[in-house]
C-alpha cells in the first residue's frame, strides 16, 4: 500500500525526495501517515480537498480488495 501512495503522490509534488509514508496498525485498521515538504501540502490536498479525497478513495478501494480492513491516510507536515 505504501508503494501505491508514493506512486500517486510523488508526481504531484516539487520535492519528491521528501515524501515518506509511515504505516501504523491498530487492530483492524491501518493508518498511513504521509509526510511532505511544507510547500507541497497544498498540492496534495488540492482545492477543497479534492486530490486528498481522490487519494483516499483509491487507497481504500485497493485495501478493501486486498485485505478487507479499514485504511486511513493522514497528511502531515
Amino acid at each position: 500500500m505504501e508503494e501505491l501512495i508514493l506512486a500517486i503522490v510523488k508526481p504531484l509534488v516539487d520535492y519528491p525526495e521528501q515524501v515518506t509514508v509511515e504505516e501504523k496498525e491498530e487492530g483492524n485498521k491501518s493508518i498511513y501517515r504521509l509526510s511532505l515538504h511544507s510547500e507541497d501540502i497544498g498540492k496534495v490536498i488540492g482545492k477543497h480537498g479534492r486530490i486528498a479525497k481522490a487519494i483516499r478513495t483509491i487507497i481504500t478501494a485497493a485495501a478493501n480488495a486486498a485485505h478487507q480492513k479499514k485504511v486511513y491516510v493522514e497528511i502531515v507536515e
